[in-house]
This record gives C-alpha cells, sequence and structure tokens, in this order.
C-alpha cells in the first residue's frame, strides 16, 4: 500500500496536521469524527498472521464550504485492485437498481438512439436493466476482477478509472452521454475536482446526471459513525455538493431522499442554465439542513460525543452477553462492520465468526479484529442465541433470509442508530 500522509496522533483540532480541503483547498481546523487508527476496511485477510497496514481514521470538517472528508492514505489502484464487494449479491440493492431504469428511461424519454455511462458500474447490477431494454450503455469500473463479472454478462465495461482526461477521449471515441449515473462513487473520489471536470465534459447538451450518496444529515441522524472507512474519502451534504457542482458548471435541479445506506440523497444535474427548472424538494431539503444546523461548525464538533457513548453501549452489550453466557455470531463482513467492530476493539472473544452470502469474502477474516468469514450454513450448526447484522442497511432483506434462527429462540441484533434486539 503506498501511503500518501503521515499518521498523526489524534486531537480535537487538525490544525497541526497541514490538510487542505479536497474541493476549495482550505486549511482543515476541526475534527469530525476520530476513530482512532484502523487497517483499510476492505483489506480482507487470507490469514490470521497475515501483516496489515495500519492508518489513522479521523474526518475532518471543512470550515469553509462544510465538506466532511477524510486525510488520504490509499491510492485507488491501492484499494481496487483486487476488489470484493460485488453489488449483484444484495437483491435490495438490485431491486433498487431496476426500479430506477424504469423511471428513469420514462422520465428522460431513453430508447435505442441513447447513450447511458454508468461510472463504477461494479458487476453490471445496474445496466443490465437497459441492456435488455435495448438501450446503448456502457459502463466504467476500476476494480478489473469486478469488471470482469460484467464483461461475461455482455455488459460493455471499460476497466478504468473516470475523470476529465477519460471524460474527453470517452467524447472523441462515442457521443456524447444522454445520461450520467455514478451510485455510491462520488464518496471513494480522491480528486472530486477532476471527477466532477469529467462529468461536465462527458454530458450531451441536454443530458443529466444522476449521482446517489449517503447523506450526511442522515449519517448524523442515525449514528451512522461506522460508514465512515478510508475508501470513502468525502461525506456530503447538499449545501456542500451543489457549491462543487456549480463550481464545475453543473446545476443542481432536483433531490430525492431515499432510504439506502440508512438515508441516501440522489441528486439530478444538468448543465448550468439548463432548460429544466429547481424542484421545489431542493429548496425544502436546504432548509432542512439549515434547521439541523450544517452552516454551523459546531453541530459538526458535537458528533464525535454521540459516537463514544455508542461505543460504550455496545462495550457493555458484549460485556452481558459474557455474564449470562449467551452466544453471538454475525451476519455479513461489509466495510461499515469493520469500522464498528475495529473502533469498539471487538476481536473474535467478543464476536467468534461472522457469516456472508457473497464466496469472495468466504475463507477469510476481517481486517483487524480477525474474525473469520464462513457461510451462512454455519449459523444453523453453532445455533448462536444472537444474530448481529453488521449490514444494518439490508436488515430486513437479512431477517427474512435467516428467519428460521427463531426456531431455536434466536434473535436479531443491531447496532446503529441505537442497540435494537428483536
Amino acid at each position: 500500500m503506498n501511503q500518501l500522509t503521515a499518521p498523526q496522533e489524534s486531537g480535537s483540532h487538525a490544525t497541526e496536521i497541514g490538510q487542505k480541503c479536497r474541493f476549495c483547498s482550505e486549511q482543515l481546523t476541526d475534527f469530525f469524527c476520530d476513530l482512532g487508527k484502523t487497517p483499510p476496511s476492505n483489506a480482507y485477510l487470507t490469514n490470521r498472521k497475515q501483516k496489515e497496514s495500519i492508518f489513522p481514521l479521523q474526518a475532518y470538517v471543512c470550515p469553509r464550504c462544510f465538506l466532511v472528508q477524510l486525510g488520504q492514505f490509499q491510492t485507488p489502484d491501492d484499494i481496487f485492485g483486487q476488489y470484493l464487494y460485488f453489488s449483484s449479491f444484495s437483491k435490495t440493492w438490485v431491486d433498487h437498481a431496476k426500479k430506477y431504469v424504469d423511471q428513469i428511461v420514462e422520465r428522460q424519454d431513453l430508447g435505442i438512439n441513447s447513450l447511458v455511462v454508468e461510472i463504477a458500474s461494479n458487476d453490471g447490477y445496474l445496466l443490465q436493466h437497459f441492456c435488455q431494454k435495448k438501450i446503448p450503455c456502457l459502463g466504467i469500473e476500476p476494480a478489473k476482477n469486478v469488471a470482469l463479472v460484467a464483461q461475461a454478462r455482455g455488459i460493455p465495461t471499460r476497466i478504468e478509472f473516470f475523470g476529465l482526461q477519460m471524460a474527453r477521449r470517452l467524447k472523441k471515441e462515442t457521443k456524447d452521454a444522454d445520461l450520467i449515473i455514478g451510485n455510491n462513487v462520488l464518496a471513494h473520489v480522491p480528486n472530486i475536482n477532476d471527477f466532477v471536470a469529467g462529468l461536465n465534459v462527458l454530458l450531451a447538451p441536454k443530458g443529466i446526471i444522476t449521482l446517489e450518496f449517503p447523506h450526511l444529515m442522515r449519517l448524523m441522524e442515525g449514528n451512522q459513525f461506522d460508514t465512515i472507512y478510508h475508501e470513502h474519502f468525502s461525506y456530503f451534504s447538499l449545501l456542500c455538493v451543489e457549491k462543487i457542482f456549480a463550481h464545475h458548471g453543473l446545476e443542481l435541479f432536483d433531490v430525492e431522499q431515499l432510504s439506502t445506506h440508512g438515508g441516501s440523497l440522489r441528486v439530478y444535474l444538468q448543465h448550468v442554465n439548463g432548460e429544466k427548472q429547481k424542484h421545489k424538494r431542493v429548496i425544502d431539503l436546504h432548509d432542512q439542513e439549515i434547521s439541523f444546523g450544517l452552516n454551523d461548525l459546531q453541530t459538526y464538533r458535537s458528533f464525535s460525543h454521540q459516537v463514544q457513548q455508542l461505543k460504550n453501549d455496545i462495550l457493555l452489550f458484549f460485556q452481558s452477553l459474557k455474564n449470562e453466557n449467551k452466544t453471538i455470531a454475525g451476519y455479513g463482513a461489509p466495510a461499515k462492520g469493520n469500522t464498528l467492530l475495529n473502533y469498539c476493539g471487538v476481536t473474535s472473544k467478543q464476536l467468534p465468526f461472522t457469516v456472508d452470502i457473497s464466496p469472495h469474502k468466504q475463507k477469510h477474516f476481517l481486517p483487524g479484529s480477525h474474525i473469520p468469514i464462513y457461510s451462512p450454513e454455519k449459523i444453523f450448526q453453532d445455533r448462536p442465541d444472537y444474530l448481529l447484522i453488521l449490514p444494518w442497511n439490508l436488515k430486513d432483506e437479512i431477517m427474512i433470509q435467516m428467519k428460521d434462527i427463531r426456531k431455536w429462540g434466536g434473535q436479531f441484533v443491531t447496532f446503529i442508530p441505537k442497540i435494537t434486539v428483536e
């Protein structure tokens, strides 16, 4: 791994660190959340003794544009060289993608003469629905092992990172994009100005862009500190992203609040002075964010206190299980789960194992905690008293899938936004 910034000790202020905002270059002076030092959340191990790289997991807030962001410790090549997240393993997410495709095709009147480009297209979970409708599409996916799965399914996919240079090349090689899609990619981009500038170049004069990303306000409301990890460089409010897009000639004209990932935004963009009028939803959400305090640094400074309280509650929960001789296992091996376990200092002593439906993660160990990952069948062999759902955003899907734990009195547990047993 290529360490780009020297590790620093944690503290209440970031002045001594010398970090600058990745959008506006303002000096960063305040921590949003300090989660200690952890390995990268997607750096799964093949054995417990494998050497790990450890980096600070500290989020700062820019006092000028209010972009919440991490320092960069890995290159994109480090993160996506061998990626283990395949979108198609979540039925909830695939269904979400299909519903979006059906809606956007009608809304934009897309057809055989259109071009749809998805950035960070993963294994083709979304573009497959455009292919079925015979609408020309192109995926851009930097993780080779994931992109090859999409290609094998017949989905045109370029294996590279998107940015301004690639946008210029694509513009010459193909036609302008009538629709550009980016789901959960904006947070993964270290050079956000280069990325957004590329969107502007590739977009057709009357085309639109839709981007989905976790909503910072929902993260703070829901105590979702576990969604902070090294792979996510930035965390966005509507107030902040509007400034970023406008700086690069893009106008945000509509927004939808989604339930995905604990609360996400889907924003709609066009070229500045485009033909679409700004929707009232944008104004209403502006007002909500201001009422919440997202234009006040003190709001950001207070977040770490509620995170610390939740950590204390989680540790007391594990201690109570030990005192009562109760057993527990995990479900899922998501990056967010690794942030939570490592911040709380949970290891295989407290959580003996977890399971995951993806064969790409099975027979590995979680980074930092070294908890082994098995297939879901192990739950029914060991029959734990509690099943901790680490990807809590997929709780409903998982509770249906694992409903048979009720037969021996098993109960489901989630830790976000608070400890809940059901």
